[in-house]
């Protein structure tokens, strides 16, 4: 199969940390003006992966090409890549402007272009009335956004963020979010975000990508990440779902019967007779009381009350769990209540059990 060279074109990127295997050959193409995420947990490979495109890790082996430039051994400064660290890393003994202004200085830009470029982009950040302020006065948002204008004033073709909103509170975090992807959006910048956080990626970006153990294990935008999951990891890290074991009990073309230990549910998927899959279904899809294509029985074991909704857990056996969202709790219900849960059959994902082929 042929690639399809990106704006940003990582070609089985490699790299190994004495026996652990960190990246195993990964691809990762990104369109210009794009904002894509690598999603994953800590371990996975991330992290390194935008150090590979930052010059700040070498990879062992493949490839980074930038706008038709190949960058794979040149130098961090000469990469035209703007980088916002986890920790900020603004430069305590300088002024907010002169934090901004570092770059432009470094590459020898002229007195006359700095000043107006500087009130630019702290004025695109919301932060122009902070210009002459000591940045160890500022709270952890505007340092954030101080390390953003930063990076932005130095017009890299490509942002790479690692993580700049893990250490803010919730309420500041998503509002941050909202702001970098209009800031993004109005400078047309194309960035990579490393996050670990899932509701962030859904938030911000056009596409992400799930990472798991060194490798890429789907690329997509939110949406198809989240109602179509290509693996049983990705339907696990990216929301919650209702997840059960079983094993392929009948199949005719692309309908199959899996018998769990909630009993028989149909779907349609490619598999033998016989082989062990993983059901799931996201929570919102299910409905509570009414027969359907799909209906399974279970005792509610907790409520979980999340302002407009609820999250109703049901007991499940060892291993599987079944999960709800509805508006509210039914009348009479609660602990030990029998629920009669029902969904569709384009709402059932069907995947390999772990370890075992399809």
């Amino acid at each position: 199969m042929t690639r399809t060279p990106g704006f940003l074109d990582v070609a089985a990127a490699a790299k190994t940390f004495g026996a652990a295997t960190v990246l195993d050959g990964v691809d990762l193409a990104v369109a210009r003006g794009e904002f894509v995420s690598l999603l994953g947990p800590s371990g996975c490979g991330k992290t390194t992966l935008l150090r590979i495109v930052a010059g700040l890790t070498m990879p062992d082996g493949g490839r980074v090409v930038l706008d038709g430039d190949d960058i794979t051994r040149r130098p961090p400064h000469r990469r035209d890549v703007g980088v916002v660290f986890q920790n900020y890393a603004l430069f305590p003994h300088l002024n907010v402007a002169d934090n901004v202004g570092f770059g432009l200085k470094a590459r020898g830009r002229k007195a006359a272009e700095i000043a107006p470029s500087i009130a630019r982009h702290l004025d695109l950040v919301r932060m122009g009335a902070f210009a002459d302020r000591p940045v160890r006065a500022l709270s952890g948002g505007q340092q954030q956004r101080v390390a953003v204008a930063r990076a932005l004033a130095i017009e890299p073709k490509l942002m790479l963020l690692d993580e700049p909103f893990s250490a803010l509170d919730r309420k500041l975090r998503e509002a941050m979010q909202i702001d970098l992807k209009r800031i993004l959006r109005e400078v047309g910048t194309t960035a990579i975000f490393v996050t670990h956080d899932q509701d962030e990626a859904l938030t911000m970006s056009d596409r992400i990508a799930v990472m798991h153990a060194g490798r890429i294990e789907q690329l997509g935008t939110p949406a198809e990440i989240y109602h179509r999951p290509a693996t049983a990891f990705a339907l696990d890290f990216v929301g919650l779902s209702t997840r059960l074991a079983g094993r392929v009990a009948s199949a005719e073309g692309d309908r199959i019967v899996i018998e769990t230990a909630l009993g028989p549910i149909p779907a349609r998927a490619n598999f033998f007779p016989g082989s062990p899959v993983v059901v799931g279904v996201r929570p919102e899809r299910i409905r509570l009381g009414a027969a359907g294509p799909c209906t399974v029985t279970a005792p509610l074991t907790d409520v979980a009350f999340q302002g407009a909704r609820v999250l109703l857990h049901c007991a499940a056996p060892e291993g599987d769990r079944v999960l709800v969202e509805a508006p509210t709790l039914p009348d009479g219900a609660g602990p030990g209540t029998a629920l009669t849960l029902s969904w569709g059959i384009e709402d059932t994902l069907v995947f390999p059990a772990e370890g075992v082929a399809p």
